[in-house]
């Protein structure tokens, strides 16, 4: 077997834990506590795409919250972020396996406005990263966001990536023309 399909050929946990959180598969019930934040403007606004609808947000549990596999382009794995202590969802991260051969994989998050500023996107980005490393075999990790976006510039540094471009006027969102910072770590970083 080569070192690629090993790594790409790995064991999905079932949850991963922190000291404050768990991240899990997201079900059917969380589809209220999801489109609490989803369908928000505020949370949106630099994800270059519209607010969920009320359907949308449901087919988007039902196809992307089910872990499958990680082995080829694409693949990925959505996690909904619950405290430990009490029920509801905070947020969620999301981990995609942008090239299996070169094991590139782009991390993200989106989080409920009411948690912000309590540390839980940087521990939940934190323990997934750990897993996409350590568990999924991932060789570089990356983070794509809109330059705007200083809640997320500050959790990328916090997880010790690096900024390597800065893409200018990259995307449209709606009428706006957004800029784009790419973040990333490697695998031998992450560990050191």
């Amino acid at each position: 077997m080569t070192e690629v399909a090993h790594h790409t050929r790995a064991t999905i946990p079932a949850t991963i834990t922190t000291e404050r959180l768990i991240l899990r598969p997201f079900t059917a019930a969380d589809a209220d506590d999801r489109y609490a934040y989803q369908r928000l403007p505020e949370v949106v606004r630099y994800l270059y795409r519209p607010a969920h609808t009320r359907e949308g947000n449901e087919t988007s549990i039902a196809t992307r919250g089910v872990h499958a596999g990680w082995s080829a382009d694409g693949d990925g794995l959505l996690w909904a972020v619950c405290r430990a202590d009490q029920p509801g969802i905070l947020g969620e991260v999301v981990v995609t396996l942008t090239n299996a051969r070169a094991r590139q994989a782009e991390i993200g998050w989106v989080f409920n406005p009411q948690y912000a500023g309590q540390g839980y996107a940087t521990e939940a980005a934190r323990a997934l990263a750990s897993t996409a490393f350590e568990t999924l075999g991932v060789h570089r990790l990356f983070a794509r966001l809109d330059a705007l976006n200083t809640p997320s510039v500050r959790v990328c540094e916090r997880l010790g990536m690096r900024r390597e471009a800065h893409l200018v006027e990259a995307d449209l969102d709606g009428d706006r023309w957004g800029s784009e910072y790419v973040y990333a770590v490697l695998a031998r970083e992450w560990s050191a």
